[in-house]
């Protein structure tokens, strides 16, 4: 059986998705040391990201050639602006911090340079271009949820960040990692081939290195 784009996509980042997937915000997520300042940092920043991220999906309506495709982001796209938002609201709503303020928050550059970097892309180039530059948050997130989860040094007794790790460890967000992998084999498969397989792996890699970007800025309350 062939190997998945992920899983090679993966593989070619290499040391770039474990800095991302093993960073020391997460690793301190899981055993409950991370300051919560730089949690509440990280979540109006996670905002801010929310609303780029819907626009990726507006996108990725454009840039789809099949009704298939264009119904798969359509629902994506309703998916953060009907339902996940108004999770993260209440999720940040818990930990003091008010839609409005961080609606006007400045975004950080770390930010910043994921989102664009996303949206520069999937306007530059196909929508599997695009899909590949968002598969390591999509994805990413399942992953490191999961391997926090069975990892012996985290903690959830106790950990004020416990219901983070179990929301994106359960099983509606796993759900929502394997359609996209699937999506990814599936546009690979109609758009692919080889000769595109380098170019790939550079926007994954490149934004696993940015996603780790937003982990550093949560940590070090970077502006």
């Amino acid at each position: 059986m062939a190997a998945r784009l992920f899983d090679r996509l993966k593989e070619a980042a290499g040391p770039e998705w474990t800095g991302y997937t093993r960073h020391e915000f997460v690793r301190r997520l899981g055993d409950g040391s991370l300051p919560e300042a730089s949690f509440r940092h990280y979540l109006i920043q996670d905002y801010l990201f929310l609303i780029h991220f819907a626009r990726a999906y507006a996108l990725a309506v454009y840039k789809s050639d099949t009704l298939a495709d264009m119904r798969q982001a359509g629902a994506s796209l309703s998916a953060i602006l009907d339902l996940e938002m108004g999770l993260h609201v209440g999720f940040c709503a818990g930990w003091g911090l008010d839609e409005a303020a961080m609606a006007a928050s400045p975004e950080a550059t770390g930010t910043l340079a994921y989102t664009r970097y996303v949206l520069e892309r999937g306007t530059a180039g196909d929508l599997l271009d695009l899909h590949v530059a968002l598969a390591p948050c999509i994805v990413g997130y399942a992953e490191i949820a999961a391997e926090l989860t069975a990892d012996p040094a985290t903690r959830l007794e106790g950990n004020p960040y416990r219901a983070w790790i179990e929301m994106y460890a359960g099983e509606e967000y796993r759900a929502v990692a394997a359609a996209e992998i699937d999506q990814l084999d599936s546009l690979y498969g109609r758009r692919g081939g080889e000769a595109r397989f380098p170019d790939l792996a550079r926007t994954f890699t490149t934004a696993s290195r940015l996603e780790a970007g937003f982990w550093e800025m949560g940590l070090k309350l970077l502006p």
